[in-house]
């Protein structure tokens, strides 16, 4: 079995948010999410059918949620977002790589 590293491999120029599957079943979905100053559009709000936890590995992050306030993410900070729970990235660290581990929760179709 091949192994890897979290914090290798990352592209040198992120022109936009970096996203890659590191494992997907028909229930999770695991990524690893590397920002470099980047943030959620103004406008846009993620609204998920599935929960995610989300641990931050590296770096430095603040997290927003609609009609409540933002947290800041250092690392080791996880949070479990429920689904449709609308939220954004506001802020990531601009000099440095922040390292996100997302899990998503998927669900089965109903019926």
């Amino acid at each position: 079995m091949a192994t890897a590293n979290l914090f290798k491999n990352i592209p040198k120029h992120l022109p936009e948010e970096w996203f890659e599957t590191l494992c997907k079943t028909g229930q999770v979905h695991i990524e690893r999410i590397v920002s470099r100053g980047h943030v959620t559009a103004e406008a846009y709000w993620y609204d998920q059918d599935w929960a995610e936890w989300v641990v931050l590995l590296q770096g430095r992050a603040v997290l927003a949620y609609e009609g409540s306030s933002s947290i800041t993410l250092n690392p080791g900070d996880y949070v479990l977002i429920p689904a449709h729970t609308k939220h954004r990235v506001e802020w990531t660290q601009e000099d440095a790589d922040t390292v996100w581990l997302a899990v998503h929760l998927l669900e089965p179709p109903a019926g």
